[in-house]
């Protein structure tokens, strides 16, 4: 089992926080937020953590990792910066944002499941939402279930709310089988859509969301399963979140 911790980006809404700091190293409960996750994950047992740089690299420096460098950080995404670790893609692996924190029981549960493409959903999602936004039409993406709570569809911003069966989370489990299937899509469309929006975000295809990525799994038909969680994490993607969240209990 490997981990991989997405951590290119530049977190351009967080800029009073990050102008010179990347967003996964802002301070949460006495420690920064790759730390938490590199803490959790091997009291679980994962000890073979990868961690994908880019912004102000040099910020980001923990013994016992290992790290690949997206030197396209600027103009690229979440998907091309998975593929940056694309030689070590060789297992199972638990994929994860680098901004988001988690408690110890929903890590176990997307490490527990065992098909081949597990995103963790919180369907307790507007009890967070309000306390973080005071709304819960906000900032919102769809995702809908089928009756096994797979997932059917997902992405697309600012839907309908009935449009919205829980909220993706930023952490999810790929098989080795799984691995090699998105590498092969990647390899299949990347030259084609580099330049050209591909996918529900409409976004060219380096600056594809991994919900592009799942959205296409789930077009050609690949089961995706749900990890079903209710609330058991926090993201910081704005200035007025990590304001508003960084004193608080993961909720």
């Amino acid at each position: 089992m490997k981990a991989i911790i997405l951590a290119a980006g530049e977190g351009t809404r967080l800029k009073k926080y990050t102008k010179d700091l990347p967003k996964g190293m802002l301070y949460y409960n006495e420690k920064s937020l790759i730390e938490h996750q590199i803490d959790l994950l091997r009291s679980n047992g994962v000890d073979d953590i990868i961690v994908v740089r880019g912004f102000k690299e040099e910020k980001i420096d923990f013994e016992g990792i290992t790290y690949f460098t997206n030197k396209i950080w600027n103009s690229t995404n979440m998907v091309e910066s998975l593929m940056c670790a694309e030689s070590v893609l060789n297992e199972d692996c638990i994929i994860t944002y680098a901004d988001i924190v988690y408690t110890d029981e929903l890590l176990r549960s997307v490490l527990k499941s065992n098909n081949d493409f597990n995103i963790a959903i919180d369907v307790d999602w507007k009890n967070y939402w309000q306390i973080r936004y005071d709304k819960i039409d906000f900032d919102t993406e769809s995702l809908k279930l089928d009756g096994d709570n797979n997932i059917i569809s997902l992405g697309i911003a600012d839907p309908p709310l009935e449009e919205i069966d829980g909220r993706y989370v930023g952490l999810m489990k790929f098989s080795h089988a799984g691995m090699e299937i998105i590498k092969d899509i990647y390899k299949e469309v990347k030259d084609k859509f580099w330049d050209v929006p591909w996918q529900q975000s409409q976004k060219p295809f380096r600056q594809a969301y991994m919900t592009d990525l799942i959205q296409e799994l789930i077009d050609r038909k690949h089961i995706v399963s749900s990890v079903i969680v209710k609330g058991g994490w926090m993201e910081f993607d704005t200035n007025e979140d990590y304001e508003k969240q960084k004193d608080l209990t993961i909720v």
